[in-house]
């Protein structure tokens, strides 16, 4: 009898650590790069620029230029012309959501459909109809980033870069102890490249109240390379206030920009072996913007329907590489938290419920 129990518990040792084994090899994310591009519309992202608003003097003051740099009839082009990243290198080895002109749908669950409920929505999994406003008001929900970092493998090892200053209360950085670096915070080190881009920070000018995107995208990229975390956000902001300024040509410009920078990031870490083929990077937006035809693109809230509508790219090594998502699928914001999770192999639990991960984009679920 002590026999076959043994045999047994020998072959179930095996098996366990076989399926052990195998899960492990099917889980391949280490690594997490979460880029947000505040009040980015779907509608630039999969079809380019807009032709009514590049036409309108109120909005585009160089229409001919505007119109030599992001026109092209066919909108397949002309949104390579603002993404080129997004619609070559992410397009080629991971998926877009988010085209309503296929029927492949993402939207806010929250009803306000601005920047602080949408944010909350991200990293909370819970469209928490309490939380409507943008005042700095120390987030109550429990947020994915700092689930992570409670994981004794990711202690220490998450981090938030953002342009707009009320990021430190939507992460509720006096509870989570996350290290969060926004609009004026500086960089804590002797290292000549942290001292460059205080000084750069310091004395750069304001056009939209709070530090350029470059600042915060360059220090995100300098603490990844010196502090190597395994979770970084990268919060940028010009997109959103340059629309509400009414000022499309700046709001192409500085979309583009942003996906150059994606693309730097990108570049480094296919270059770093303890990043390469180990990080999946996820770029999304807070909430979207009304439609150009009714002169709505320049704001949103629950006043206006379509501004609920978003959009997500992700790229990494448990993603399928399937491109543009052509599928009719309905997908929400709230589901992004626990997707971030899964892919590290964790089931994000919090105080509040939770929305199921986006299954679709994780090949080995």
């Amino acid at each position: 009898m002590k026999k076959s129990v043994k045999v047994l518990l020998l072959v179930f040792g095996l098996h366990a650590g076989f399926f052990s084994s195998n899960a492990s090899a099917q889980q391949q994310t280490e690594n997490l790069i979460i880029v947000t591009l505040d009040g980015m519309r779907w509608q630039e992202v999969f079809s380019g620029a807009d032709k009514a608003l590049l036409s309108d003097k109120r909005f585009t003051q160089d229409s001919t230029g505007a119109f030599a740099k992001y026109w092209n009839e066919d909108p397949t082009i002309r949104r390579k012309k603002i993404f080129p990243f997004l619609w070559s290198t992410l397009a080629n080895n991971g998926q877009l959501l988010g085209n309503r002109n296929l029927g492949n749908k993402v939207n806010n669950a929250n009803p306000y459909k601005f920047s602080y409920p949408g944010y909350n929505e991200i990293f909370t999994g819970y469209p928490d109809t309490l939380v409507n406003s943008n005042n700095k008001i120390l987030n109550k929900n429990t947020n994915v980033l700092e689930f992570i970092h409670q994981q004794p493998a990711f202690n220490n090892k998450v981090a938030a870069f953002t342009t707009w200053d009320v990021f430190p209360y939507i992460l509720n950085k006096e509870r989570s102890g996350l290290y969060v670096n926004s609009d004026h915070d500086t960089l804590s080190s002797s290292v000549n490249n942290y001292q460059l881009l205080n000084d750069f920070q310091r004395l750069s000018p304001r056009p939209i109240g709070v530090r350029p995107d470059v600042i915060t995208y360059l220090a995100a990229k300098e603490y990844l390379k010196t502090k190597r975390p395994r979770v970084l956000y990268i919060a940028f902001d010009e997109t959103d206030e340059f629309a509400h300024g009414g000022l499309y040509n700046q709001y192409l410009l500085s979309a583009s920009a942003q996906d150059q920078m994606i693309a730097d990031l990108w570049n480094w870490v296919q270059s770093e072996p303890g990043y390469k083929g180990k990080t999946t990077l996820i770029v999304t937006c807070d909430h979207g913007r009304g439609d150009a035809i009714k002169e709505n693109w320049r704001n949103h809230g629950e006043k206006i329907p379509d501004a609920g509508e978003i959009w997500v790219a992700i790229m990494g090594p448990d993603t399928a590489p399937a491109g543009e998502r052509k599928d009719a699928i309905q997908v929400y914001q709230k589901q992004l938290a626990a997707t971030f999770a899964k892919l590290l192999g964790l089931t994000f639990t919090a105080n509040h419920p939770v929305a199921e991960p986006i299954e679709s984009v994780i090949k080995n679920k």
